[in-house]
């Protein structure tokens, strides 16, 4: 899809002559089928640079309108397992932050009377809580949160990043009473630098780049038109293949996550009771090992060609242990020993084989190491 418009579709979306307009009619195929994959109307798709842009145009955009249109001292919601891209507007503009339990589900009552304490005192101008958390795979049950939102403050949005979910749940179904959605293309086989927010018709909000009136003057700049066109492809053959993709997926995962707490001890499986992960996306094992330091396991992994991460990518090489697993209660010892193993369509048997060689091997090194 990128190719040739890469070659030859060098005309500006915005502008009138002929390879502009076929530009355009390029965004239009685009925003029909981002639509289709996440149970919206063309119009309510605004074009991003990825997620954290679409999630900060959720945040920020929906809090500035309001708060110059009446309601001054709204504040925005959030959980505190969110992505640095929801959780640091929020924290900035100084709202609320809800904790979740030691299953990683934000707490309904709390978020049910802190709804009705900030409605009082000033309003509430959106709540944000993630389809499916980036680190450790956990499904929130979004339709709930629509409903405590409605009934406790009435005049609030809600919105959810959908960035880790659409390759593992049906989005569509899943925010249909959600007002804003942020996806990103590179999680579902798209490229990087682009994504998409929906925002429900009839919204407003404002735009975080001035100057331009792009995305019906919602989102100024000009349209990455071959980066969009290939999110949109990837978007459709993500829902078309999913059916068959999660349960083989999850097959995989659950052999890899099974096998290795098998294998070594002194180990946890975050937002798990027993084995049953039927809270999770299909694609992450997420795991915290007794006695060794992130940093050492994904060395020694590498060189195996495992390929991990300690918490969100995004946060690789930072000192402190991940936001999500302090906020699900895990001891800071235990957190700066986790382990996110990531799986996608892509993933064989004889990966899994592998990484049930190498990860075994490698902890058991480690704390050899250090005994």
């Amino acid at each position: 899809a990128m190719v040739p418009l890469l070659a030859s579709g060098y005309g500006n979306p915005s502008g009138a002559h002929r390879l502009a307009r076929e530009a355009n009619r390029v965004l239009d195929d685009a925003r029909e089928t981002m639509a289709a994959a996440l149970g919206a109307d063309p119009g309510e798709i605004v074009f991003t640079a990825g997620g954290t842009e679409a999630d900060n145009l959720a945040i920020t955009g929906v809090l500035n309108r309001q708060r110059s249109t009446g309601r001054p001292t709204a504040v925005p919601v959030c959980s505190a397992v969110e992505h640095h891209a929801v959780l640091e507007p929020v924290e900035h503009r100084g709202g609320a932050v809800l904790a979740v339990g030691a299953d990683g589900i934000v707490d309904l009552d709390e978020l049910a009377t802190t709804l009705e304490r900030l409605h009082a005192a000033g309003g509430v101008a959106v709540v944000s809580v993630m389809l499916a958390n980036n680190e450790t795979g956990i499904i929130q049950p979004i339709d709930r949160v629509v409903e405590v939102v409605r009934d406790r403050a009435p005049d609030a949005l809600v919105h959810t990043d959908a960035v880790q979910a659409l390759c593992w749940v049906d989005v569509a179904e899943a925010t249909a009473g959600v007002d804003l959605i942020s996806v990103s293309a590179h999680k579902f086989g798209g490229p990087k630098g682009v994504g998409a927010l929906v925002v429900r018709d009839g919204l407003a909000l404002d735009p975080l780049f001035k100057g331009g009136g792009q995305e019906r003057e919602r989102r100024g700049g000009t349209q990455n038109v071959a980066g969009i066109a290939a999110m949109a492809v990837a978007a459709a053959e993500t829902v078309a293949e999913r059916p068959t993709a999660v349960p083989r997926v999850s097959a995989l995962r659950d052999r890899l996550a099974d096998g290795i707490r098998s294998r070594v001890d002194g180990v946890v499986e975050t937002g798990v009771t027993g084995t049953d992960r039927s809270t999770k996306t299909a694609n992450l094992c997420h795991l915290c090992f007794e006695g060794i330091e992130s940093e050492a396991l994904l060395f020694l992994l590498e060189k195996e060609d495992i390929m991990a991460s300690a918490a969100s990518s995004c946060a690789s090489g930072a000192m402190e242990p991940s936001h999500v697993l302090a906020a699900m209660g895990y001891d800071r010892d235990l957190a700066f020993g986790s382990l996110r193993l990531s799986l996608g369509y892509g993933t064989t048997e004889a990966d899994i084989d592998a990484a049930l060689a190498a990860v075994p091997a490698a902890v058991e090194r480690l704390r050899q190491r250090g005994s």
